[in-house]
């Protein structure tokens, strides 16, 4: 696998961050001997950062620190002692409860946008992703490359210079493009004289990397944090061992040297033939005889392109059922009791109890009980790749997805056709298309990195409707991407007209089915006030 590039340190900063980091070199590393707080306002700035997390904590958090202590510490260095207490309790407890108790925060930079997904599929995980919705990609690394993996065995292939050329032209006119947007955006959405113009141009460019960020490749670098308990993370390099992606294997091993210098007894099971190697063997097994075994039965076919939401299961009863869960804890009748009672109820019964139970709610994080959970929806949704990953990272739904390809053809956003650089962009996807359908053939997991995240995906999510709540509320807000605010407005609408849920829907009182051209002007100019009129770091 090829590193973008090493991180330069000097000594000073060497012998302060080898406290707190197990790593100073490579792309993966644990966080340790920090408080709890300070390692999630890290990671909680890192999403939003150009920098490093090694970098970010020298420049913007170090001096918030008491780092005068013992500077003894060096976070590369297991603790003998602690690892003896682990394989006692271990020994006396289980493995598995214990390994749900201790937990790490970890960094994987450098990561392409197409593991990012694989490190996010555990659902009892936090993550926090480096966005492409407010960090620009028009420049380039100290090391003179444009932030895109490399896999080595492209590079090595008679393919390999054409996939540099070729991602350069896309990574270029992405950077030609940008500025151009900006100002015609500025000049489409003139300043008030309400608004700051901090707060302005933040929402301007915010609009602008919304409409451009679909000229990326799949391929393109990102940072990931995650917390996750021992027992997470075994789950998670089960699954990246046992992936065909060549750059998830490799980067498993990286997590795994990692977090067996703060949690190894955690991880004791990984290594084990008869333990995690089996495991890895299953889930290799599996895959492989699923695919051969569909693949045998039906034919493969070229889709049609376009974008869609499709309904495809659901609970009529679901609602009764609802109201049923909200009714049970308050009384003292068998379920099958309490059913026959709602569905003797009128209208207005059945309106005051979900009233009663939904409340009165002043913004969407005051959420209903878990009676919501007694009805589900399931969704097949073909989308941009770009809307796909901010949907994907919701982990108490169920999603699924199909291969990232070309054949489901792509969208070119409307502010970029009234800018009149639509011709730009075309070229661009149709770029992204040649170069992936050249290496597919040769390099069928590899290709994806190829393609640009305006090209559309089909996937399922299904969620039940406490979730669909959080969901649907969170992803329709005006600050949202135009891609997913769509996709969540439909999902309502669906969930209301064709599953005849009105009053779950109605109870989604957050979901926002407005437009808006400059959607995050109002959250920059909240965040310009909290932060006192400084401008941030950029």
């Amino acid at each position: 696998m090829s590193i973008a590039g090493v991180e330069q340190f000097t000594a000073g900063e060497r012998e302060l961050l080898g406290r707190y980091f197990t790593n100073l070199e490579g792309p993966v590393f644990a966080l340790v001997n920090l408080p709890e707080v300070v390692k999630g306002a890290l990671f909680a700035r890192y999403s939003r950062s150009p920098k490093s997390l090694r970098r970010l904590f020298l420049d913007e958090f170090v001096e918030e620190l008491d780092v005068a202590g013992d500077t003894s510490l060096d976070a590369s260095v297991g603790l003998r002692r602690a690892e003896e207490l682990y394989a006692r309790v271990f020994s006396e407890f289980g493995d598995d409860s214990v390994a749900q108790l201790g937990g790490v925060h970890l960094a994987c930079e450098q990561s392409s946008n197409v593991l990012t997904k694989i490190l996010e599929r555990g659902r009892l995980m936090s993550y926090l992703e480096q966005s492409t919705r407010y960090i620009p990609y028009d420049s380039r690394l100290p090391s003179g490359h444009y932030r895109y993996h490399r896999d080595q065995a492209v590079l090595e292939s008679p393919l390999g210079a054409r996939y540099v050329g070729e991602m350069d032209r896309m990574f270029d006119t992405y950077a030609e493009l940008l500025p151009a947007l900006q100002s015609f955006v500025g000049h489409e959405n003139p300043r008030n004289g309400g608004v700051s113009e901090l707060a302005h141009r933040q929402a301007v460019r915010a609009r602008c990397l919304d409409a451009l960020r679909g000229l990326l490749p799949a391929g393109s670098l990102s940072n990931v944090g995650i917390f996750g308990s021992g027992q997470s993370y075994e789950q998670l390099l089960l699954r990246m061992r046992a992936h065909p992606l060549p750059e998830a294997r490799r980067y498993a091993d990286l997590i795994l040297i990692e977090l067996r210098k703060v949690i190894p007894s955690f991880l004791s099971r990984i290594d084990r033939p008869d333990r995690g190697g089996v495991w890895t063997e299953y889930l290799q097994a599996r895959r492989e005889a699923m695919d051969a075994a569909v693949h045998e039965l039906w034919p493969v076919e070229v889709p049609a392109p376009g974008r869609s939401v499709t309904l495809t299961d659901f609970d009529p009863a679901g609602e009764d059922k609802v109201i049923v869960a909200m009714c049970y804890p308050y009384l003292n009748l068998s379920e099958e009791d309490v059913a026959r009672r709602v569905s003797a109820l009128g209208p207005e019964g059945r309106r005051a109890i979900l009233q009663a139970y939904v409340g009165d709610r002043s913004n969407r994080r005051h959420r209903p009980g878990r009676a919501l959970e007694c009805t589900s929806y399931r969704f097949d949704i073909v989308a941009d790749y770009g809307a796909f990953r901010d949907l994907q990272r919701h982990r108490m739904l169920t999603v699924e997805w199909q291969p990232l390809g070309t054949d489901l053809g792509f969208e070119v956003p409307p502010l970029v056709e009234a800018a009149g650089l639509s011709d730009r962009f075309l070229e661009s996807l149709e770029r992204s298309k040649s170069l992936h359908d050249a290496l597919a053939p040769y390099f069928p997991e590899q290709s994806a990195y190829t393609v640009a995240l305006a090209f559309n995906i089909r996937f399922v999510l299904q969620l039940n409707a406490r979730e669909a709540m959080h969901v649907l509320e969170l992803r329709s807000g005006p600050q949202g991407h135009p891609a997913y605010r769509r996709i969540a407005q439909e999902m309502h609408r669906l969930i209301a007209e064709q599953a005849g849920h009105r009053a779950v829907a109605d109870a989604m009182s957050f979901v926002d089915h407005t437009e808006t051209d400059l959607g995050r002007l109002e959250a920059e100019q909240r965040s310009q006030s909290k932060r006192g009129c400084s401008a941030p770091s950029l």
